[in-house]
């Protein structure tokens, strides 16, 4: 069997991607790979990455999100490490790849720092391009998708955001969705690695911020005016 190309790789890991999400939660499913994979895409333009490890990282970093395994972070990098090795790809991209799997979710940044943290650019492209996703108008579906999926209130102005968060508080949360705007949509738009990423952030992080304003006017236009009890 002769090795395969790199577009051949990526192919096939499409593929064995949409098989393995078939059914999945729609915030978490193929067309947010699909979205995240195309991001990535986009902001490799105009940095100086292996486009091979940026892609394999997007289309394999939700392909068993712990939110849908009982919080066990480790099923997803153990599933893509076996199936790229299944590929015959190349050992020292596996391991980026999977480094760039269990670095990049958001609430990573809510652990205590302990040593060095991995750093690589391929990291800062794809992840960006994930926490796009979760921003704009695109971002506030997905945020109520998720709600919807794990029955959560939609908004409580008796229960306030917990904007001091532990990565384990976070993980455990079952806050209603529009807290989840401000313990983390409304954070993405400072922690965006490249340049492209922030410029794309800034109009989705506005998007965002129109929707509450109109959200609380809609809520109860006699006493929020707009403003709501959970501005920032």
């Amino acid at each position: 069997m002769s090795k395969m190309t790199d577009t051949e790789i990526v192919e096939q890991t499409i593929a064995f991607v949409k098989e393995t999400l078939l059914g999945a939660e729609g915030g978490h499913d193929w067309f947010h790979i699909q979205r995240v994979f195309k991001n990535t895409l986009y902001i490799a333009k105009d940095e100086k990455v292996d486009v091979l490890v940026v892609s394999l990282a997007a289309l394999l970093h939700d392909i068993a999100d712990a939110k849908f395994t009982n919080g066990n972070e480790t099923i997803g990098p153990d599933m893509a490490k076996n199936f790229l090795g299944e590929l015959k790809v190349k050992k020292k991209t596996i391991g980026h790849v999977i480094k760039i799997i269990k670095n990049m979710s958001f609430k990573h940044s809510l652990q205590k720092k302990r040593g060095r943290k991995f750093r690589s650019k391929e990291l800062d492209v794809v992840q960006d391009a994930d926490r796009l996703d979760a921003m704009g108008a695109i971002g506030i579906a997905r945020a109520f998708n998720y709600g919807g999926f794990k029955n959560r209130e939609i908004y409580n102005p008796k229960i306030a955001p917990n904007l001091k968060m532990t990565k384990e508080e976070y993980k455990k949360s079952k806050a209603p969705t529009l807290n989840h705007f401000y313990e983390k949509l409304l954070l993405l738009k400072d922690k965006m690695n490249t340049e492209t990423g922030k410029q794309l952030a800034e109009e989705r992080h506005r998007y965002m911020m129109d929707y509450l304003k109109q959200f609380y006017k809609e809520w109860d236009p006699l006493t929020l005016s707009g403003e709501g009890t959970h501005s920032l």
